[in-house]
């Protein structure tokens, strides 16, 4: 099964460091200063680029020597995004532009009052769409694996002061299901990222990409026991100061449709979009490890 252990890299330091340049001298020269990051991780973290390499010859189809060059762009794609992230939900000013493609979507959701939950993988950067994220009124409350470490956590909570973003983390005692439930009746959006597991989650095999991968079913499984409305959302970086936000229609349970029919519509539609969208923005995969084994 895929490797993933629910961790994140990266170091208190370089964090600071990194929000030090851009707050004082701003997001390009952070940029530069990502390249030699990037290009460090190139030379020598070839245990996960290995892993990258084979998704961009095996997936993708491009030649090898085309599949390795694109390792390091997808590195330094990788770090431009955390960068954006940071200020986007610092506050941190920036030139960054949007086009939203379904953004009424969200906020049908909204008006409904009830509450709903947005799907999303690890691919690009959909919370850089902070202006989209104000407009709606609502506070959004990201599921998350307890994964990084608490420093780094304690430090990024004090940068970007929690604007417009609750982190509620998945729990062995299921707290985090109450948790969701008590923001979706204050009518409050809940993001899943549905395309990583632990052992021991439960899983489902689908067609992606070519070949059959494994994709956890609870994301899925909580929206159709919520029975609120849902929407795959992804953004992707399209340019140094530019990012393209896509909402799909939504879906939702209908009275007549059983627990298990709804949870593989969900799963069909969601692998569907995300496949729809790496294939345009195939540099934007950022799960470093082997997805399909």
């Amino acid at each position: 099964m895929p490797q993933w252990q629910g961790k994140s890299r990266g170091n208190k330091l370089g964090y600071r460091i990194f929000v030090y340049v851009v707050r004082n001298l701003g997001v390009s020269p952070a940029y530069f200063l990502l390249r030699f990051v990037a290009l460090y991780y190139f030379l020598f973290y070839w245990r996960t680029s290995t892993h990258i390499f084979r998704y961009f010859h095996e997936r993708i189809g491009l030649s090898k020597t085309a599949s390795l060059l694109k390792i390091y762009s997808n590195y330094f794609l990788f770090g431009q995004t955390l960068l954006d992230k940071i200020v986007v939900m610092a506050g941190i000013g920036s030139k960054f532009t949007y086009d939203f493609d379904g953004e009424k979507n969200l906020h049908e959701i909204v008006a409904n009052g009830k509450g709903g939950i947005l799907l999303s993988a690890h691919v690009g950067n959909w919370e850089a769409a902070g202006h989209l994220l104000k407009r709606l009124n609502t506070r959004i409350n990201i599921v998350m694996f307890d994964g990084e470490h608490k420093a780094i956590k304690e430090y990024m909570n004090e940068v970007t002061g929690g604007r417009n973003f609750n982190v509620i983390v998945i729990r062995e005692d299921m707290s985090h299901v109450y948790a969701m439930g008590e923001a979706l009746q204050k009518n409050e959006l809940i993001c899943l990222h549905a395309d990583r597991f632990l052992e021991g989650n439960k899983t489902d095999g689908l067609s992606f990409m070519g070949s059959k991968a494994k994709f956890p079913i609870g994301p899925f499984i909580l929206a159709a026991t919520f029975r609120v409305p849902v929407s795959v959302v992804f953004a992707f970086k399209e340019t140094s100061a530019h990012y393209h936000f896509y909402g799909s229609e939504l879906l939702t349970r209908s009275e007549d449709e059983t627990k298990a029919a709804y949870t593989s519509r969900l799963m069909a539609t969601f692998v569907q979009q995300l496949e729809e969208k790496l294939r345009r923005y195939p540099e934007q995969w950022f799960n470093y490890y082997n997805f399909w084994s």
